[in-house]
């Protein structure tokens, strides 16, 4: 079976498949590219049994009959965080808890650096409008640096092109010359639902919609929460807009 996915679910989904094929389901080959260039695939009519993306792509390519909004299910969820250039040795791994305080740090903090690098897609897009509602956007100005699509944000503060950096956490794991904060605190959390569907052009729908319930099953969770994700809850699961901002 054939699968695309956007490049922040690249080693959760590589993982989950091998446990798939261990668990006697049918092999799963997925292609992570970015999540725009994913959608515009999908859309092209290209051949995939099964597509990951945020969920608002994967539901606006369901409303336009690419994928079968039957199958739809969300699957992960991620945190966005905040890393800076290090050249230290091991410090991408996971922090435990918020990089800041609060909201009021966040904004300090973004005042502060001399070039913000955040990443293509939902996550990206929340930052962007989070700080335009905190009436920033004017002062920080040409100091917000996206990453090109398919560059990881962490590339960007490795070869000094950034000093603060924000990406979803899943991303920024293991990366070598950074070293993670944390994620955002509660009070501007952004979390991103990646889901999962059966692609409308599959010839093999059963066995997608087989490996999607694998992927929700209780046994993948342990995989799941290893790539610093978490498991929906039914607050994520019901979300349409697949990003949830607890900014107060």
């Amino acid at each position: 079976m054939r699968a695309i996915s956007s490049m922040a679910t690249r080693s959760v989904l590589a993982d989950l498949a091998r446990a798939a094929a261990l668990a006697g389901l049918p092999t799963l080959q997925i292609e992570s590219v970015g999540g725009v260039d994913a959608a515009h695939r999908v859309a092209g009519g290209e051949a995939f049994d099964l597509v990951f993306l945020a969920e608002p792509a994967l539901r606006g390519l369901a409303d336009a009959g690419h994928v079968d909004a039957a199958t739809l299910v969300p699957l992960f969820v991620s945190q966005v965080a905040v890393a800076v250039p290090s050249r230290a040795p091991d410090e991408a791994a996971a922090p435990q808890g918020s990089a800041f305080r609060d909201a009021r740090e966040v904004r300090a903090a973004l005042r502060a650096a001399r070039r913000i690098g955040y990443s293509t897609g939902p996550s990206g897009t929340a930052l962007i409008d989070m700080i335009a509602r905190w009436g920033l956007t004017d002062e920080l100005g040409d100091r917000l640096v996206q990453a090109r699509p398919g560059v990881p944000v962490a590339r960007l503060l490795a070869e000094d092109e950034v000093d603060l950096g924000l990406q979803q956490l899943s991303e920024l794991i293991g990366a070598p010359g950074i070293r993670i904060l944390g994620t955002l605190p509660a009070d501007c959390a952004i979390e991103t639902v990646f889901a999962g569907a059966v692609a409308s052009v599959s010839n093999v729908a059963a066995a997608g919609r087989e490996l999607l319930d694998f992927l929700r099953s209780p046994g993948a969770a342990p995989v799941i929460t290893g790539h610093s994700f978490s498991v929906p809850t039914s607050t994520a699961a019901r979300s349409s807009a697949g990003i949830l901002r607890r900014e107060r």
